[in-house]
């Protein structure tokens, strides 16, 4: 059996998938979730296992269960064989597909028009609600990033508290979000855009999932970002909330990518917190 499985998620796997075979070990290796390609009886499923502080997996289940099934019907997302909430491990079936990360797809216009189309469809899932309390939970997470140890420069933390601290909460609607909408959890198979792991799905506003591409892929290129928005069909960032957004984001990303030894990606933060520098301090 794999070691990053415990003993109760290999005994649930070898129930639901008798002799099962390992074929490649998918996950990134900075956090306790374990992503696995394997085969049974002639068919391939994806295992996904978290550790005992994950909460990715409860997530992903509720993704699967309450609101990617018009995404699965059209081939869109990965179909859900069994989950164990509980013991933490999700087994889907193996979703054919190039992982656009990495590849030309990553640069081509027409995949962000579909993945804009893809976003829009899960979005559109059930009604949005009204949330009372999104943005000062929100505001309440990313004072706790700052409160950890952290590498940002001591003049622009103190600063980035300040003005959290006197952000206005008002309600907001909040949809089925993906969390992590972005090329590495896009494949493209036969010219057609599909998206992977719900692992941080939640209901929050929908420009939450443009976040993470603004901060690379649109970066210098405006096509990219006006190909997507044509796919969505309308732009959601309100000038102040984005703004907001895009703050929450560059602090967790620095902190948490210090906190799991990632420089790369702790320099990404860093970057991000750069470019919004000005609106903080006013210089």
């Amino acid at each position: 059996m794999p070691t990053s499985l415990t003993p109760a998620q290999s005994a649930l796997l070898e129930g639901w998938l008798p002799g099962y075979a390992v074929l490649r070990d998918l996950s990134w290796g900075l956090v306790e979730t374990t992503v696995l390609e394997v085969s049974c009886a002639g068919e391939r499923f994806v295992v996904k296992a978290g550790g005992p502080q994950d909460h990715h997996m409860a997530r992903e289940v509720r993704a699967h269960r309450e609101w990617i099934g018009p995404l699965v019907s059209a081939g869109l997302a990965p179909q859900l064989v069994v989950a164990d909430a509980d013991a933490k491990i999700v087994v889907t079936r193996y979703l054919e597909g190039e992982l656009v990360l990495g590849s030309e797809a990553a640069r081509d216009p027409e995949v962000y028009r579909q993945a804009g189309a893809l976003l829009a469809q899960l979005h559109r899932v059930g009604c949005a609600v009204v949330d009372e309390h999104c943005e000062q939970l929100a505001n309440e997470h990313t004072l706790a990033w700052l409160a950890r140890p952290h590498r940002i420069r001591p003049g622009l933390a103190h600063a980035l508290d300040r003005t959290i601290r006197g952000w206005p909460t008002p309600p907001v609607p909040i949809v089925p979000t993906h969390g992590d909408y972005q090329p590495r959890n896009w494949l493209v198979h036969n010219g057609q855009v599909r998206v992977i792991d719900f692992g941080r799905a939640a209901l929050r506003p929908a420009m939450t999932d443009f976040v993470r591409m603004a901060g690379r892929e649109f970066r210098g290129r405006p096509d990219l970002e006006a190909a997507f928005l044509d796919g969505y069909g309308t732009d959601p960032r309100e000038p102040a909330a984005w703004c907001r957004w895009q703050v929450r984001e560059a602090v967790g990303t620095a902190v948490w990518a210090y906190q799991v030894g990632d420089e790369e990606f702790e320099t990404h933060g860093h970057r991000l917190l750069a470019d919004l520098e000005h609106q903080l301090t006013g210089r």
